[in-house]
């Protein structure tokens, strides 16, 4: 019995280890899959559910910073929830930046979607990327859509999403590069 013990410890080891594989290929976050289960706390408390976000509509969920090029793509993004909004869409900004900077990053750029600190960086692992900014659009019913990654401060990367989402809610899409350049009010 005492030579089998160890053998069982292995064998108990090994197998766990192979199950949490299989679990790894099929939660793998990527386009045609469902999105991950996934919740944080917007800027005010109040706790966001991926899930319930995606049984409304289609969401953009944005991982960013306020590097200078993500912040020059940041009205890019602001005239797609603007553009879509009335569509349905809703956009979920994250920003992986301290609380205090945001606070006042936020009130500076007048944010008008919601948005969300994580610090830590606990979304990035979540949607198993490493990139930022990186861009998910998820379609009704949490479908994952598209997925655009990278910094690109002449928007050709929100006029791609801007495409995407159009396509995904059935409309024409905008240019949302021309549109962030026109005057208010137009």
């Amino acid at each position: 019995m005492k030579r089998l013990f160890p053998l069982i410890v292995a064998v108990a080891l090994v197998c766990p280890l192979s199950v949490r594989g299989d679990d790894a290929k099929t939660n793998k976050v990527e386009i045609g899959k469902d999105a991950p289960a996934f919740q944080i706390k917007d800027a005010t408390g109040k706790v966001v559910d991926l899930s319930k976000l995606t049984e409304k509509g289609p969401v953009l969920v944005r991982l960013t910073c306020g590097c200078s090029g993500c912040d020059k793509e940041l009205a890019y993004f602001q005239k797609i929830h603007d553009v879509y909004k009335t569509q349905g869409l809703q956009s979920l900004l994250i920003f992986r930046e301290p609380d205090d900077k945001m606070i006042k990053y936020a009130k500076d750029k007048s944010l008008n979607m919601l948005y969300a600190i994580d610090a830590k960086g606990e979304s990035w692992k979540t949607f198993q990327t490493k990139a930022m900014p990186a861009n998910f659009l998820i379609e009704k019913g949490g479908k994952i859509v598209s997925i655009a990654t990278g910094c690109d401060p002449n928007g050709l990367i929100a006029n791609n999403v801007s495409k995407n989402i159009a396509k995904t809610i059935g409309t024409e899409a905008v240019d949302v590069k021309k549109k962030a350049s026109e005057k208010p009010g137009k």
